[in-house]
């Protein structure tokens, strides 16, 4: 909204020219979602708790039952923060930043079904599992088709490290596209399960996936680095930024000891917004790179119940993998920030790779 106040004027104002370099508007964004959520952060918890929206704690975990009944769907502060700054610093006529959107307040309106089911009926079961991926899919499934119907598109795949190995998918990039959503976005709600340890990489990797995108939707970057030139892309990093702020501002109330948790309001959304962005700039392999520790998180409980259905025995103490550390006594921040050391490095490797193809 203020792009479209401001940036005509420059013409006639010089000063507004700034509003149309997207560097300044993603600088603004992650400033503005940072301050909103500041604002709203401390209305928001009393809010939830005068609603008793309280954190259901699963009785076979670790010993968390002190943070029983701390505020949650704190992943409506970030919703909120990341939803209104992009609207005020982004391109409204960019179809990428409509597509994100979209899934995102989807996604975040499955999670907010999900974490209202657990608080009405006192459970930390939520809604059926089946249920839950049905959505999901169907949601990324229409995504993922609208972004293999653009006239722009080419059902090529970008593979890390290999620059002359570009696999052409045809309709099998749709599938495809909709399981990275659906698959980052489970990935990050199994991350969430201690104060700080999801927020961390998701920040992480919204930081390099800012520096991508707005490579990808520059012609001249995009083809000194040999990657994929997606025009309009750039206004993503807009959307990254907000992402940022947005996180951080999350990350003030929910530093140990939290004042309020994400919930699935945040982990579905924030995950399957990740997974949207590595899809329209072409970098879907090196999602797996970026967000590594919540592959090793998604792998670590499949690996626990394959094994356990196979063979009757347990590969982890407990799974997620940071509720195995726990169990090896390690301390919750210990956990925490190690994840989020291992994030940044993964985050460094993958933009590494854009000079190794």
């Amino acid at each position: 909204m203020i792009y479209h106040l401001l940036a005509p004027l420059a013409s006639d104002v010089s000063a507004l020219n700034v509003f149309r370099y997207i560097t300044f508007r993603t600088g603004a964004a992650t400033l503005t979602a940072l301050f909103i959520s500041f604002l709203v952060g401390p209305s928001l918890i009393r809010a939830l708790a005068r609603l008793r929206v309280g954190q259901p704690i699963r009785e076979i975990g670790p010993a968390h039952q002190g943070k029983a009944g701390t505020p949650t769907m704190g992943g409506l502060l970030i919703l909120l923060s990341l939803c209104v700054s992009v609207l005020l610093w982004s391109n409204l006529d960019n179809r990428f930043v409509w597509t994100v959107l979209g899934l995102t307040v989807g996604y975040g309106l499955l999670g907010f079904l999900d974490d209202y089911s657990k608080v009405r009926l006192r459970s930390s079961a939520g809604i059926s599992a089946r249920a839950k991926l049905f959505w999901q899919t169907a949601l990324a499934v229409v995504v993922a088709v609208a972004i293999y119907t653009d006239p722009d598109f080419d059902a090529v795949l970008a593979v890390p490290f290999f620059k002359n190995f570009k696999p052409h998918l045809g309709l099998f990039y749709i599938p495809m596209a909709a399981f990275i959503i659906v698959a980052a976005s489970n990935a990050v709600n199994l991350t969430d399960g201690l104060d700080g340890l999801a927020i961390g990489p998701v920040m992480i990797a919204a930081g390099t996936f800012l520096i991508l995108s707005y490579a990808a939707g520059h012609v001249g970057i995009a083809d000194y680095l040999a990657i994929k030139y997606v025009p309009g892309a750039g206004t993503l990093a807009i959307f990254c930024g907000a992402l940022i702020g947005g996180g951080l501002g999350f990350l003030w109330f929910n530093a140990p000891p939290a004042q309020l948790f994400m919930g699935d309001v945040g982990s579905l959304a924030l995950g399957g917004a990740l997974g949207t962005i590595a899809v329209l700039i072409r970098q879907e392999v090196l999602l797996a790179v970026v967000g590594g520790v919540f592959v090793i998180e998604t792998l670590s409980v499949i690996v626990q119940v394959a094994s356990f259905k196979l063979t009757g025995k347990r590969v982890f103490l407990m799974a997620p993998i940071h509720h195995h550390f726990e169990k090896l006594g390690w301390a919750e921040q210990k956990i925490v920030v190690r994840f989020w050391i291992i994030s940044a490095i993964l985050g460094l490797v993958a933009l590494s790779s854009l000079k190794l193809r």
